[in-house]
């Protein structure tokens, strides 16, 4: 009977990591100055070398132990952990997060202030050009 021990494959650890944060490797070959296709090299790889596992985690923003000991096991009994720690302190009932204010609101403020700033803009151009034509007619 042989048991097969399943290695390690870092690079896709580093991958899966990568694709949960939603990063995409130009992201990545970014945070650590690389090149994207650097980076799909190390992803492709089975190992990695220290000194560059220690930047990739960094710009991940995990450990380099959640690197080497990452498995799709351990993400699913996270989650499940997360859902089962909501729903015990919520009585049986799912609860949701729920925003305190109105994204639309949010929205209309952002839009408002960006007209009130494009509005100061143009004043600024008009007054520039009053000043340049009077510069002009002085000469």
């Amino acid at each position: 009977m042989s048991t097969a021990i399943k290695l390690k494959h870092i690079g896709r650890n580093i991958s899966r990591i990568r694709e949960l944060k939603g990063m995409k490797q130009e992201a990545l070959a970014f945070a650590i100055g690389l090149t994207q296709q650097s980076v799909s090299n190390i992803e492709a790889s089975e190992n990695v070398d220290e000194e560059k596992l220690i930047e990739v985690a960094k710009a991940l923003g995990v450990s380099v132990e959640a690197i080497k000991n990452f498995t799709e096991e351990n993400v699913i009994n996270y989650f499940n952990t997360i859902y089962d720690n909501d729903f015990s302190h919520s009585n049986g009932a799912i609860q949701s997060n729920h925003c305190t204010f109105n994204p639309l609101d949010k929205l209309m403020e952002a839009v408002e202030e960006n007209k009130k700033l494009y509005e100061r803009l143009l004043q600024t151009e008009k007054d520039k050009n009053e000043y340049l034509e009077k510069l002009l007619k002085g000469k």
